[in-house]
């Protein structure tokens, strides 16, 4: 595990943007976080998770401070890099809170990583408002882990919504029922393709092609070309950042003529658009924000001005916002008393740059994104359990 402190550079940035520090500055909370800086995963972090722990710990320290009780504190944050390894991620939240006793321990990055993490969250008590876990098992885990939440939804629903962006298009006489569909082989993917599989034979189509690959895999061209000589009407694929790259670049290489594609994580990142330029209109992606809404463009745009980066357009902005929710339970709270600040998250709304965020008696958010598609080189939300700002799914992409 590597750790890096980022306060000090918090706080200069504050003072150079003529913020002014207040008196309480030399009593700070600490802010722990750990997630990919290297391995399989690190890509995806640097693009959802760590821009997002710079950017709210800047705007906390811009207003003052984090408010607990009559009381406002600067805040320090401590940084871990746990390889994209399960144990890794373990051995850093006991770290944070054995050694280097932090006040507040924010969730890991991915899904894998979250679910694997979550029992030692729980042995500590700690307040776990996942941005990044996408799973169908929120409702058990919630029962046995009361301090988890759960707001980027789950693969039944990132599923149906699928299926339902690919029967439009299937109305329209844009595919047909041929599917070729991948996935990568970790917890994500698993659970995903698993309910994929039946959702889409049920829903009257026929899966031409089915594979998995490791996680971390290099060369995916025999993915692709075995997808490619099934010759099916549309490519679906629940992959990660470093595979979804990856795969776009194959079929484009490959010439595979589909009349829709779907990738999963990464799709949404600007990183694919800055990439693939014209060859990524039309493509299909787990995740969507309402791109034209208020809120997410002064999010966007606060991102860029104080990371460099813009955010994806998927669990970014999620990401900060499970923030925020933390932070208003504890100022509403007046304490950092884990217990009452899992029992107030679970009582309360929240008014997060994603819009409201609540959660039902399993800790769960049940209105969230799920299936975006480049266009006019933005990725736009076209399906979602609840949120507003949707758009019509179109025909895409045209590779030829």
């Amino acid at each position: 595990m590597m750790k890096r402190r980022t306060f000090g550079a918090l706080a200069a940035a504050a003072l150079a943007a003529g913020v002014a520090v207040p008196a309480l500055a030399q009593e700070t909370l600490t802010i722990g976080a750990v997630a990919p800086k290297t391995g399989p995963l690190a890509g995806g972090a640097a693009v959802t998770y760590w821009p997002n722990v710079q950017l709210w710990a800047h705007d906390v320290n811009a207003r003052g401070g984090l408010q607990v009780g009559d009381a406002q504190y600067m805040v320090e944050v401590i940084e871990y890099d746990d390889q994209t390894n399960p144990g890794e991620t373990i051995k850093a939240v006991q770290r944070l809170v054995s050694q280097d006793e932090a006040d507040i321990v924010l969730p890991p990055y991915s899904t894998g990583l979250n679910l694997a993490a979550a029992p030692i969250y729980n042995r500590f008590g700690l307040p776990m408002v996942t941005a990044t876990a996408t799973t169908d098992q929120a409702d058990q885990l919630s029962q046995q882990f009361p301090n988890v939440f759960f707001t980027l939804g789950g693969a039944q629903a990132i599923v149906e919504s699928t299926v339902v962006a690919m029967d439009a298009l299937r109305d329209e006489g844009v595919i047909g029922n041929k599917l070729a569909m991948v996935n990568v082989a970790d917890a994500f993917g698993i659970e995903l393709m698993n309910q994929a599989g039946p959702a889409f034979e049920a829903a009257g189509y026929d899966i031409v092609y089915e594979t998995s690959y490791p996680l971390g895999t290099q060369d995916l061209s025999p993915v692709m070309k075995g997808a490619k000589a099934a010759g099916p009407d549309a490519f679906i694929a629940w992959s990660y950042p470093p595979d979804t790259f990856a795969l776009t670049e194959q079929a484009i290489v490959e010439g595979l003529e589909v009349g829709a594609f779907f990738t999963a994580v990464g799709t949404a990142f600007p990183a694919y658009q800055a990439r693939f330029g014209d060859d990524a209109e039309g493509v299909l992606g787990i995740g969507g924000v309402h791109a034209d809404g208020e809120a997410f463009q002064e999010y966007a745009a606060r991102h860029e001005e104080v990371t460099g980066a813009k955010p994806d357009y998927w669990a970014s902005a999620m990401v900060y916002s499970s923030f925020q929710v933390l932070e208003e339970a504890i100022r509403e709270v007046g304490s950092l008393d884990n217990p009452a600040i899992i029992e107030f998250i679970k009582g309360h709304a929240f008014d997060t740059v994603i819009g409201v965020l609540d959660f039902n008696e399993n800790n769960n958010n049940t209105a969230f994104w799920t299936v975006g598609q480049w266009q006019d080189g933005v990725f736009k939300g076209v399906a979602s359990t609840g949120r507003e700002g949707a758009v019509p799914v179109l025909a895409g992409p045209d590779w030829n």
